[in-house]
């Protein structure tokens, strides 16, 4: 299909979940992108293989191929080589992409297309956290984009690919440099990158509130969850991070533990509470009479069934959804780091720079938002507005000087 080819018609596209992206648990090459027929996808593989000598994490590898392998399926779906894919192809999956329902809720081989109804889900009764809907959620799309847009501008580069990229950069972004002539003592505005990116809506940082954090905590099951608990809620490190460190990583008599950071790979020290310390010491009595391997440079984290593995992400994050089951909250494991960087950064006692180096932020401007007030106390302080408002009414202020108040009440219908 060239650009003088006719519309598409996308209402009776049907995508099907064919290929995979499959973990070789080599680390040299941790994952590789499958295609219809069962071979191994070379274009993809190399541009894998160009973000890991950029030293992009595992897990950064593995969302890049999940985003080719959505564009792989596509490019079966509508017949297709992803060298000869122009922005005709790019358009028309940008389309489908926000108008479709998450592959995984389909079936592997669906027979008709399936559209989302983008309607979003219930709020949390708890949590108050609007539902997902069944499509994909706009940052999904806008990250999908920029890994596509950077996949073609490899191989393009390289002179293995298309010499026009099928996703391009916006119009206005074309014909000059970004951010060019910005004054550096302003904010950095954001600039629309990609032709096809659609607009993200600003999030800010939802934290637990005490009282239900407290109730979380009494619903946790063992002294190994107490004391990941205790630990993101008093660090504020990443999930991931936590769950990296080593046994020689913990100094109790200091009170700190040292992580990997996820984007810069440096190694950090970061203070604890007390209470995160004994629970670890508890939790640890009672693995070593479980025969799990002993030695400093040993994982720290364990699976409490047999046979004893190391804790990955996703068992701990499904260690949180069954407590968050109990309660019948949706807050997730990046909530707790929310929920730490808010109760520092509210702490009059403690400058802002000092949650900054706590956090890990490269910029000062990511920390700033959280001095951002939450929900409830937004919430709050309206209400409080009403009553206020109300009160006022039914207190109206004293006649001027000269006039009877019972003769106004009978005058005004007043009791």
């Amino acid at each position: 299909m060239t650009e003088s080819d006719p519309e598409r018609d996308l209402s009776d596209l049907v995508v099907s979940r064919a290929g995979s992206l499959v973990s070789t648990g080599i680390e040299r090459e941790p994952y590789r992108l499958i295609d219809v027929a069962g071979h191994v996808v070379d274009p993809v593989s190399v541009f894998l293989r160009e973000l890991q000598a950029m030293g992009r994490s595992a897990a950064t590898l593995r969302s890049y191929g999940m985003d080719l392998l959505r564009w792989w399926r596509f490019l079966d779906a509508v017949g297709v080589a992803w060298d000869q894919a122009s922005r005709v192809q790019a358009r028309d999956f940008s389309c489908w992409i926000q108008l479709t329902v998450k592959q995984r809720m389909q079936t592997s081989r669906p027979k008709a297309a399936r559209w989302s109804s983008r309607v979003r889900g219930a709020p949390n009764a708890v949590t108050g956290k609007p539902g997902t809907g069944d499509g994909y959620a706009p940052a999904s799309v806008a990250h999908s984009e920029t890994v596509l847009r950077r996949f073609y501008d490899f191989h393009r580069d390289a002179g293995t690919g298309p010499i026009l990229n099928p996703f391009p950069l916006d119009l206005s972004r074309r014909s000059r440099r970004a951010h060019a002539h910005h004054n550096p003592m302003d904010p950095q505005k954001p600039d629309r990158v990609g032709r096809y990116r659609p607009v993200v809506p600003r999030r800010f940082p939802r934290a637990i509130p005490d009282e239900w954090f407290n109730e979380l905590f009494a619903a946790l099951s063992s002294n190994r969850d107490r004391a990941l608990i205790a630990f993101w809620i008093s660090t504020g490190v990443r999930a991931a991070e936590l769950l990296g460190a080593r046994r020689c990583d913990v100094h109790p008599g200091q009170q700190l533990i040292t992580v990997v950071r996820k984007g810069s790979r440096a190694v950090q020290q970061v203070p604890a509470s007390g209470d995160a310390f004994v629970w670890l010491r508890l939790y640890q009595q009672e693995l070593f009479g479980l025969g799990v391997p002993r030695g400093r440079g040993q994982p720290l984290w364990w699976t409490l069934r047999r046979p004893h593995r190391p804790l990955t992400y996703h068992a701990a994050h499904r260690m949180f959804e069954r407590t968050n089951a109990v309660l019948g909250a949706d807050w997730t494991l990046h909530d707790l780091r929310h929920s730490a960087a808010t109760r520092m950064a509210r702490d009059p006692q403690l400058s802002l720079t000092d949650v900054q180096w706590v956090l890990g932020h490269a910029h000062l401007t990511t920390t700033q938002l959280y001095l951002t007030p939450t929900k409830d106390e937004v919430v709050a302080g309206v209400l409080a507005h009403h009553a206020r408002q109300a009160r006022r009414r039914e207190d109206p202020s004293p006649p001027a000087a000269g006039y009877d108040p019972q003769s106004l009440d009978v005058l005004f219908g007043g009791h």
